[in-house]
């Protein structure tokens, strides 16, 4: 917690008050019996009304008072706790903002999502009960024992065998339950990513008729989280039997010796019923310390894994007094190596090639010959593991990583747009952007065509994931989106895969004659697609095989010759 403590700093007048609020309450719920006891020892004994009348007004104030008291705390306990937990959502999603594709390879999305809901929810709820329940309890325990000893010492011996025994049953039950909780957070992950992964793939999932299939799926990990919580309660439930077993032999117990007592004139019948009601304040309070225990094993697991983000550190850091300038839009790879975080394969395996400022460079290979690998490390998307990329004849780990990618646009496989409007969507590339530059982009991604048919044209709704468009017109939209950044680099990976092949050459055509001065990254599985291209790149299991125009390429590699045979052929007998 002393690294997220810094962050109750907007909250800590809240954090300040509820505490002492707390107390006062307390003291107000332990001066009660003590009234009580006065109006029965004195005011009835010796049948004095207005004794009893100012007592009761005492009690009565006394009660209004540590209500107010209490409402209070709960009110400044809720704001620190839940603004601490809002606190702590917000610079957990921020350190996710800045983690690298290496650092996301490490969490699931479903666990990212499990720690910034459930565990920043559960970590507020723990600090509220830390100042309020935390505080409560002991002060009342502290209080109350006072009180039952100023009452009848001799009486109150009997907390030295009840305390104790409590407190040893409830540590073993807290032993015992510490590492189920852990395990219920981690089957929350599990819940949460099969929910995630059949509603991202809900249209799949029922084209394929597999409903019976997930259904199953998630029953065997929604009943593994029951079991595991079942487990849990299981195992805390047997505190409230302990507790009403010690807290009712207790009040026997007092009950009998305190009538020897009264029979012997050494307490009054007042005193006796303010020692039950102290006597059941103790105990209660114990119940509270065992409870607040309980949720803060819950709060221990679920700060260690908001930690465990926070301590995440980016993989790729900027240097010191980084670039803030490109010179222009060249590319250059010495000797590049590339393997995954926590892989000894190398994905990339000496990779060596330049492309010049405004050329257009296409890019073929096999599934999995690592063609995106490699385009992803012209932005710094990963670090080379060996040798080195050059943008503008810098290398790229020298340059600003905002400004780097600010003049790197990339059109990834997975055209993902957002909730909201065309034009919302379109911004991404330029915030400051105007309709008619929006329109310009558009129109260079041939998009403009069917944006420009809906009645409400740019302030048309996008729904989650684009899910109202085709395939293709998500993927022209993020092309504007990216021509829109204005940059001196533009990758497509595999970007007009869902568009036709009139559409294609299209766009192809506006990248040629308006784009001319911006080097072009084409990765395609069609030759149509990069056959324009000043040289194109064969990729062969992370190495480069060939590399040359469409003409030298049918001569001299194999492979691309193969590909274009087999798609000619193809489109022959279609």
């Amino acid at each position: 917690m002393k690294k997220l403590l810094p962050l109750m700093k907007k909250y800590w007048v809240y954090a300040f008050f509820s505490p002492i609020f707390m107390i006062l309450e307390v003291i107000g719920d332990i001066l009660i019996p003590y009234l009580m006891s006065l109006i029965v020892d004195v005011g009835i004994a010796n049948q004095n009304t207005g004794y009893i009348t100012k007592m009761g007004c005492y009690m009565i104030l006394t009660a209004l008072l540590a209500m107010a008291f209490g409402v209070s705390s709960s009110f400044f306990g809720a704001r620190a706790g839940y603004g601490f937990a809002s606190e702590i959502r917000q610079k957990t999603f921020e350190r996710i903002q800045s983690f690298t594709f290496a650092n996301l390879d490490r969490f699931s999305v479903s666990s990212l999502v499990t720690r910034l809901t459930n565990d920043c929810n559960t970590i507020g709820m723990v600090t509220m009960m830390s100042l309020r329940m935390a505080i409560r309890a002991p002060f009342m325990l502290i209080f109350a024992l006072i009180m039952a000893f100023r009452i009848n010492s001799y009486l109150a011996r009997v907390f030295l065998v009840a305390i104790p025994v409590l407190a040893v049953i409830v540590a073993a039950v807290l032993f015992k339950a510490r590492p189920l909780f852990l395990q219920m957070q981690k089957r929350v992950d599990r819940v949460n990513a099969v929910i995630k992964e059949n509603l991202a793939a809900i249209r799949v999932v029922k084209s394929f008729n597999r409903q019976d299939f997930e259904e199953a799926k998630f029953k065997e990990r929604n009943d593994s989280l029951m079991n595991t919580a079942l487990k849990a309660i299981s195992t805390i439930i047997i505190l409230m039997p302990a507790f009403s077993l010690i807290v009712y032999s207790t009040i026997i117990a007092v009950l009998w010796f305190g009538g020897f007592q009264i029979t012997a004139g050494n307490m009054g019948g007042g005193e006796l019923i303010s020692f039950i009601t102290y006597n059941t304040q103790i105990l209660m309070a114990l119940m509270m310390v065992s409870f607040y225990f309980m949720q803060l094993l819950r709060g221990s697991a679920s700060v260690n894994r908001i930690i465990e983000v926070l301590d995440t550190e980016p993989e790729i850091k900027e240097k010191r007094n980084p670039v803030r300038t490109i010179k222009d839009g060249s590319i250059t790879f010495k000797n590049v190596s590339f393997r995954y975080p926590g892989s000894r394969e190398k994905t990339l395996k000496n990779i060596n090639f330049e492309i010049a400022s405004g050329e257009t460079l296409g890019i073929i290979g096999s599934t999995g010959s690592s063609k995106t690998t490699l385009v992803q490390l012209i932005p710094r998307l990963y670090d080379v593991s060996e040798g080195s990329v050059l943008v503008g004849g810098i290398d790229v780990r020298d340059y600003d990583l905002k400004f780097l990618r600010d003049n790197v646009a990339f059109v990834l496989q997975n055209n993902t747009l957002f909730s909201g409007t065309i034009r919302e969507n379109v911004k991404w590339g330029d915030e400051n952007a105007s309709d008619e530059e929006i329109i310009a982009a558009l129109n260079k991604a041939q998009a403009w065509e069917f944006v420009s048919a809906y009645p409400d044209g740019l302030d048309h709704i996008v729904e989650q994931g684009g899910d109202n468009f085709s395939g293709g017109q998500k993927q022209r939209l993020c092309i504007a989106r990216a021509l829109l950044k204005s940059p001196k680099i533009i990758i497509l990976d595999d970007s007009t895969s869902a568009v036709d092949m009139a559409t294609d050459a299209k766009i192809q055509n506006a990248f040629k004659t308006e784009l001319s001065d911006v080097t072009t990254i084409i990765i395609a599985q069609r030759i149509s697609s990069i056959k324009h291209a000043d040289r194109i790149i064969v990729m062969h299991e992370g190495e480069i095989e060939s590399i040359g125009n469409h003409e030298v390429l049918l001569e001299k590699s194999p492979i691309y010759s193969e590909i274009f045979e087999t798609q000619q052929k193809g489109m022959i007998s279609a």
